[in-house]
């Protein structure tokens, strides 16, 4: 089957239409099929959870490219729609609600999040042995719990659809304490950078710093 237009395109990924109510989310040529696997396996891991979310049908090769079928979410970005209204405020009423609905649930078969922290902290301290020992103490000491975590919860991955909102991008997620998933999305919000070449790349950032105060 060929597939259709293009619908969304992201840093891993690009997502074309796929039979009628279908998308295929179709990976980068050389992109690591477990991180593939990973993604597909936390979105059946949450698929009877009620909050708004695609649902993924199967994984897929097509071309020397591997991919995942979900089901077609149409409409904007919550980023999209602050960008236009400007109304960061209720932005964050949106972001809150929809993040409480899926901070309530509890689930075991997806990685801890200390594990994801564990990982990145060696990584990016793998020069100072030192440093990176008092960061995993530190770590250690951070609380432990079941709680469903997104693990990139923002803006972006939010889908206003049809009069209600569906979270998207399902490869960070993991389980911990609910303040991990709510400090994280304070730190996405706030420090992932915004290209120079974006177009209203100062409304963007002044955005993102107002969001973060409504957040918090």
């Amino acid at each position: 089957m060929k597939y259709g237009k293009v619908v969304g395109v992201g840093n891993t990924a690009v997502v074309y239409e796929w039979q009628e109510d279908k998308v295929l989310k179709l990976f980068n040529s050389g992109y690591p099929l477990e991180s593939i696997e990973k993604e597909f396996h936390n979105a059946k891991a949450i698929e009877t959870m009620s909050f708004g979310k695609p649902k993924a049908y199967e994984m897929i090769s097509y071309e020397n490219q591997t991919g995942i079928v979900y089901n077609k979410i149409t409409g904007d970005s919550l980023l999209d729609w602050v960008i236009e209204t400007q109304d960061v405020k209720q932005c964050a009423v949106y972001m809150a609600e929809l993040h409480k609905s899926i901070l309530q649930y509890k689930i075991d078969d997806v990685p801890k999040y200390k594990d994801f922290l564990k990982a990145n902290i060696k990584n990016a301290s793998s020069v100072n042995s030192m440093k990176c020992e008092k960061k995993l103490q530190l770590l250690d000491r951070l609380v432990d719990d079941e709680i469903l975590c997104h693990g990139d919860f923002h803006p972006g991955n939010i889908i206003m659809s049809n009069g209600q909102f569906v979270v998207i991008d399902f490869m960070n997620v993991c389980r911990g304490s609910y303040l991990y998933d709510i400090a994280r999305t304070v730190f996405l919000v706030e420090y992932t950078p915004v290209p120079t070449d974006t177009e209203n790349r100062e409304d963007i950032l002044y955005l993102k710093k107002a969001l973060v105060l409504e957040k918090v």
